[in-house]
């Protein structure tokens, strides 16, 4: 049986944390390629994070604040 979508709330906390992730690796000055390379993801992966159509693991949130150097907390603030 599948799951119910998520409320709403939920959809724009992960859109903000997409926008943050995508603010950050502009910041850094890294393609979605490089910082998937980094991260040890795919670029798709990365793409949809960003966009806010994917939600993502906490493990590659992990992964992710670790290829820009920047604290779990500074992506999900």
């Amino acid at each position: 049986m599948p799951s119910a979508p998520p409320p709403d709330w939920v959809l724009v906390r992960r859109r903000a944390v997409g926008e943050r992730i995508r603010a950050l690796r502009a910041q850094a000055r890294l393609s979605q390629e490089k910082l998937a390379e980094r991260a040890g993801m795919d670029r798709q992966a990365i793409n949809r994070i960003e966009q806010g159509h994917a939600s993502p693991l906490l493990d590659n949130l992990i992964r992710i604040a670790d290829a820009l150097d920047t604290p779990l907390r500074d992506l999900v603030g």
